[in-house]
């Protein structure tokens, strides 16, 4: 799946690693836009501090700044689905993205349109 990379992202960090509390391996990607502006993470849940089983999607406006934002999009079951909704978030935030003014904007929306909705 990492040839599926929008053009506009990369992948920053790729782990698969085995906790030492259980035999199962867990994996944690991040991607980060080429703005420098915007880094998404997919890791387990339980690393966001979540009591919650599976993989959270997490985006990371202005990593590194005081001014740094992290919100939760999304908590799934699997690294793979957690995996594709961080693609479909990309696909959805270069569609909208027009710049550094619109980084938030262009968040939002696909914040938004990749939140599970019930």
């Amino acid at each position: 799946m990492d040839a599926d990379v929008p053009p506009e992202w990369a992948i920053e960090e790729c782990r698969t690693y085995t906790p030492a509390e259980t035999d199962r391996e867990l994996q944690y990607r991040t991607y980060r836009h080429e703005s420098g502006d915007v880094r998404l993470k997919v890791a387990p849940a339980s690393l966001s501090g979540e009591d919650h089983p599976g993989y959270a999607l997490t985006t990371t406006t202005y990593p590194g700044l005081d001014i740094s934002e992290t919100t939760r999009v999304r908590t799934v079951l699997t690294f793979e689905r957690c995996d594709r909704i961080a693609h479909d978030f990309m696909d959805l935030f270069a569609g909208r993205y027009d710049g550094p003014g619109s980084v938030e904007e262009a968040v939002d929306y696909a914040s938004e349109r990749t939140r599970d909705h019930r």
